[in-house]
């Protein structure tokens, strides 16, 4: 089981360049939630161990 690749983003940003981090910030939240709920971690039913 592994991340969904949209749900994962690197990128370098340096501490001067804030209009960036928020560019890139909004681009990041936006791919996330249309890629809605996470679907692999989620339990359809009760396990009993």
């Amino acid at each position: 089981m592994g991340i969904e690749p949209e749900r994962l983003h690197f990128s370098w940003i340096s501490s001067s360049e804030a209009p960036k981090f928020a560019e890139v910030a909004t681009e990041v939240i936006e791919t996330v939630r249309k890629a809605g709920p996470v679907k692999k971690l989620v339990k359809t039913r009760a396990e009993v161990v």
